[in-house]
């Protein structure tokens, strides 16, 4: 039976457009818009789209960095979505956030040491003599050295910078991580020493990860599932080996086509899209990629197809499958 750690039921994070001196609210982007799914303990989600479909808005709102717009967001079957700060603040020892750019989310300010042992002293963990023998085990953990505690962010590189974000992230023992696009802004050999990293700590902690990326081989690298998201919809969840061997969705199809195949006689078709992802503003009717989809249909304009079953655990939003 699968334990569910995290469980998301209809979330949507609007954010308001306003204009003219009195800033009147003229309209809402529709960053997500009524997501559903679950994360199991101990299970790698991957999460996957085009750049602007919602991916780090969805992250950041379910774990209440955001406020959301509706919906509701359930931790252990409790309902987060109404807890106070109290409650939030004990949230954040079970569940933490790998921030998608490592520059930005440290204070330059602050040594390396203190950033990741800033969260063991805002949730009481350890005594002021073992706060920093802590800090040097995250950071031999991760790859760094002890001696990295005394340096500034400025002092290190973009790798050692990410590494320092997922020590921080551990600090605290979570069992959930939020990973916003961990290796979007690194090189490839890098990339692959923190998902060899990532994997490592899942099997040693048993910790559960919402993975967000935009590349599906990075992706089908770290995840068990993985759910693909469409101008804040999620269009598509299945397995890893579902998704790649049998995709439903066109879109899922056409970002299947543009992964690189590291064998050289192996041909793959490319599934060109057509057009610009539609603003999120206003959204196309019906179907929200019907628009640039090679197999549109007179239904897919004026009907918005419901995630649903088709096979064994995989679920696609398609009236293909209707």
């Amino acid at each position: 039976m699968v334990r569910k750690l995290l469980e998301v039921r209809n979330l949507k994070k609007y954010y308001p457009v306003t204009a003219g001196l009195l800033a009147r609210h003229v309209a809402d982007v529709k960053a997500v818009d009524g997501v559903s799914f679950f994360i199991a303990e101990g299970e790698t989600l991957g999460l996957v789209g085009e750049s602007g479909c919602g991916k780090s808005s969805l992250g950041r709102t379910l774990l209440r960095l955001e406020e959301p717009t509706s919906g509701q967001v359930f931790y252990r079957g409790a309902d987060i979505t109404s807890w106070n700060k109290k409650q939030l603040k004990a949230l954040r020892r079970e569940a933490q956030m790998i921030f998608q750019d490592p520059q930005s989310s440290l204070d330059p300010r602050m040594t390396i040491g203190d950033s990741i042992g800033e969260a063991l002293l805002i949730h009481g963990v350890g005594t002021e003599k073992e706060r920093p023998e802590r800090v040097a085990e995250l950071l031999k953990r991760v790859g760094l050295e002890p001696a990295h505690a005394t340096r500034y962010p400025h002092e290190l590189s973009g790798g050692q910078k990410q590494r320092t974000g997922i020590a921080r992230a551990l600090a605290v023992n979570p069992k959930l991580i939020v990973a916003d696009e961990p290796v979007s802004a690194l090189d490839v050999s890098v990339q692959a020493q923190i998902l060899n990293l990532v994997t490592d700590l899942q099997r040693e902690f048993s910790i559960a990860y919402l993975f967000i990326a935009h590349d599906l081989a990075v992706i089908g690298q770290v995840s068990s599932r993985i759910a693909v998201m469409y101008l804040g919809q999620i269009v598509e969840l299945a397995s890893r080996d579902d998704l790649f061997h049998r995709p439903l969705h066109p879109y899922t199809q056409a970002l299947l086509s543009a992964v690189l195949v590291p064998d050289p006689h192996q041909k793959r078709k490319r599934i060109p899209l057509p057009g610009e992802v539609p603003s999120p503003i206003d959204p196309p009717p019906g179907c929200r990629f019907h628009t640039r989809c090679p197999k549109v249909m007179k239904v897919c304009s004026r009907e918005m197809p419901e995630l649903k079953q088709i096979e064994e655990n995989h679920l696609v939003a398609c009236h293909l499958y209707d």
